[in-house]
């Protein structure tokens, strides 16, 4: 069993902030648990825009606090998130957040994230893998 709290992981390596300076983002699960997904909360800056693209994973973000413009540029729909709105990302999409209100939300990553990944000039998180434990 893990218990933790988001509070005890500021400040440490899973405490992870964007080389944009538009989001940072606490891990409070990740690959190295060996659970199958990682799990995080995230706080996307007021003011800021941020298109992503998930090539390489699939991601649920559930809204805790503010508000956000999620705009899927596959279709070109536009979604205003609020708090207990929950989005989907299930088939790659391409995808840019419009933060109005500083945005917390909580995300869950499968495969489960590593804690090291940034989004690279497409927006994509790499897909990084722990070893095997032997």
């Amino acid at each position: 069993m893990i218990v933790r709290s988001f509070k005890e992981i500021e400040g440490t390596d899973r405490h992870v902030k964007a080389a944009s300076g538009t989001w940072e983002s606490k891990r409070i699960v990740l690959a190295k648990e060996r659970v199958g997904f990682s799990l995080h909360e995230t706080i996307l800056y007021a003011g800021t825009e941020t298109s992503m693209w998930y090539a390489n994973h699939i991601e649920a973000v559930v809204c805790v606090e503010g508000e956000a413009e999620l705009t899927d540029h596959e279709t070109g729909r536009s979604h205003t998130i609020t708090p207990g709105t929950m989005y989907l990302l299930d088939g790659h999409e391409r995808h840019t957040l419009k933060v109005k209100e500083d945005f917390r939300c909580i995300c869950v990553f499968n495969p489960p994230v590593t804690g090291r990944e940034d989004h690279d000039e497409n927006g994509v998180y790499p897909l990084l893998t722990e070893p095997e434990e032997v």
